[in-house]
């Protein structure tokens, strides 16, 4: 299947997406915030600039989005039809730059956990898993 939309239009799309403040972070924000936990947001002095820094617990979050990180085994992480392999090179690139963060993030003892976008539609779930991480 081509694409339904002119190129400038698809790249208008791709340019409105968020990176910052999105709907699945604003919920694992939330959820956090109503556990009384209080955190830093998008910390620029930590690599990858982490959604949700918890300094007193040494935690790093980062809510990621299950198409644009690849989510393994997820149904939202499907791949474009068309101009297939600028989207492999463009995921395989996302992928290798958060592992980078995470190893970075490590090395300098942080703990670092991932939140895919499809846990937030869960939020039972995800107040235990973050509850977990809060804590232990």
């Amino acid at each position: 299947m081509t694409d339904s939309v002119t190129a400038e239009r698809r790249s208008a799309i791709m340019r409105a997406v968020r990176q910052k403040h999105t709907t699945p972070e604003m919920v694992v924000r939330r959820c956090a915030h109503a556990l009384g936990a209080r955190y830093h947001l998008h910390r620029n002095d930590l690599p990858g600039r982490p959604d949700l820094v918890f300094a007193g617990r040494q935690l790093c979050i980062f809510v990621h989005g299950c198409y644009w990180h690849r989510h393994p085994g997820c149904r939202l992480a499907s791949m474009p039809s068309s101009n297939t392999e600028f989207w492999l090179e463009k995921f395989a690139r996302n992928v290798e730059r958060d592992a980078r963060n995470v190893t970075k993030l490590r090395a300098l003892g942080w703990r670092v956990e991932i939140v895919w976008e499809c846990e937030t539609r869960k939020p039972e779930q995800l107040r235990q898993r973050i509850q977990a991480l809060l804590f232990p």
